[in-house]
């Protein structure tokens, strides 16, 4: 049995060895899609492929408890599903993201994207009852159903213009920001569980404050810490935002601030990481960072180089202060801040290699500030810096004794609020258009979303946490 609308060596003869009815293994094949110029046509003929497979996958034991035969089967039509998907999005993304967002009329957060694609067209993308039960599965027993959302995120971002339209609407502030700004104005503080968020002066002082982890971010840091800086970009009253790790309860930091860990790897590995927090963290807060945000608010400008012009956009410059060290994700803020303190003996690195991780846009923007050989070196090899040895200088500005981060940071602060900022924001959106241009960063982001969700879903990512953060030994 055959179909050459199937992926080249698929084996239908191993479905049925795993137990699978004949008639339903030669009925989905013959239903795989083929080209077709209508969109309606097509949407159809996919939504039943889809459909049908799943059946035959509901049909087999989960991967944790299956026989090799039947774990094997389920990969088969697993990769016959997400061929079909391909095949769908390279003809009609465009067509099906005009459909959702009316034309690019309506702005969509990639979450909500993806839950109205699963609605409008079933088996395309899972549900959210279908992550929920994903979401309790450790990562070596995931079914591996959100590559979809990563194909799909991919094949929108490939589009100029719908790529262009996803990406400004990750740029506007969260309702939650919205409805949290009168508190922060009057109060000047507020207190966001593992972020808070202080008026200091001119600036907006977000600590990230995940302190038995070492302030690791995760699904439960994201949206408090997008809240935050959509929160220090909407009031007038900020003039510069400021990133500092809080102080961590920890055998061998006890009551220090450390600037981040990065990925809470034991949260990936229980399967409490969703693949989603990939592309929301980069797409949203650390580009919000970089980009600043769509509002139209005091001081927002309309420039050609911000959304086409279109939209009014706010932003300001950012300071990191970095203690005792900058891991993975708290290492790539590095790359869209301003300016950069750390304490002297801080160390700086992109675990990527033992992770088996795309480390977020760092791919992207660390060789422009160490070179492409030292950038390669630390993604692919592991090489580290050290805040105050001549090497690090590239992610430097300055490197002050611990004890003195407070001093230091109130004085960069102060020089950089007391002569306006006006000519700072214009040179830094200058910069930012010479170096990294909206379609490149949609175009790195289009090869982010796939790429990562096939890091995210293999079994080296599962040896790599096995061997090098001893992920069985580790408890939530």
């Amino acid at each position: 049995m055959t179909s050459t609308r199937l992926p080249a060596g698929t084996s239908l003869e191993a479905l049925e060895h795993a137990g699978l009815p004949a008639a339903e293994v030669t009925g989905w094949a013959s239903a795989a899609p083929g080209p077709d110029s209508s969109f309606t046509v097509a949407a159809e003929a996919v939504r039943g492929f889809l459909g049908r497979g799943q059946s035959l996958i509901d049909r087999l034991p989960g991967r944790a408890s299956g026989t090799a035969g039947e774990r094997a089967a389920r990969e088969i039509i697993a990769a016959a599903m997400n061929e079909a998907r391909d095949r769908f999005l390279r003809g009609h993304a465009a067509e099906l993201y005009d459909t959702l967002t009316s034309g690019c009329r309506r702005p969509l957060r990639l979450e909500d994207l993806l839950n109205e694609a699963a609605a409008a067209l079933p088996g395309l993308v899972p549900v959210a009852a279908e992550l929920k039960a994903e979401s309790a599965r450790a990562l070596p027993d995931k079914e591996g159903i959100e590559f979809s959302q990563g194909l799909l995120t991919a094949h929108v971002l490939a589009l100029p213009r719908a790529g262009r339209h996803l990406v400004e609407s990750m740029l506007r502030p969260t309702p939650q920001a919205l409805e949290r700004l009168p508190e922060l104005r009057a109060a000047g503080t507020i207190d966001l569980g593992p972020v808070r968020l202080t008026r200091h002066g001119r600036a907006g002082i977000l600590e990230l404050s995940n302190p038995r982890h070492l302030n690791a971010e995760d699904d439960t840091t994201l949206g408090p810490t997008e809240c935050a800086v959509d929160l220090i970009l909407l009031d007038p009253d900020i003039e510069v935002g400021v990133i500092r790790g809080g102080v961590v309860r920890h055998q061998r930091y006890p009551g220090v601030r450390v600037f981040g860990s990065g990925l809470n790897l034991t949260h990936l590995y229980y399967g409490r990481l969703s693949f989603l927090f990939f592309l929301v963290r980069d797409l949203a807060y650390v580009s919000k960072i970089y980009r600043g945000i769509a509002a139209d608010v005091p001081g927002a400008v309309t420039t050609p180089g911000a959304f086409g012009g279109t939209e009014p956009v706010i932003e300001k410059l950012w300071v990191a202060a970095v203690e005792r060290f900058a891991v993975g994700g708290a290492c790539q803020l590095l790359h869209v801040a301003d300016h950069v303190i750390a304490s002297r003996g801080s160390r700086l690195f992109l675990p990527a290699r033992k992770e088996g991780i795309i480390p977020g846009a760092s791919d992207l923007r660390l060789p422009r500030f160490v070179g492409d050989r030292a950038a390669r070196q630390a993604i692919l090899s592991g090489r580290e810096w050290t805040a105050g040895e001549p090497d690090a200088d590239a992610l430097c500005d300055e490197v002050v004794p611990a004890e003195d981060m407070d001093t230091a940071l109130a004085a960069r602060i102060a020089a950089l609020t007391d002569s306006g900022l006006v000519n700072a924001a214009a040179n830094r959106r200058a910069i930012r258009i010479g170096q990294e241009p909206l379609d490149a960063f949609r175009e790195y982001m289009a090869t982010f979303a796939v790429e990562q969700a096939r890091c995210h879903l293999s079994p080296a990512l599962v040896r790599n946490l096995e061997q090098h953060w001893h992920a069985r030994e580790r408890s939530l």
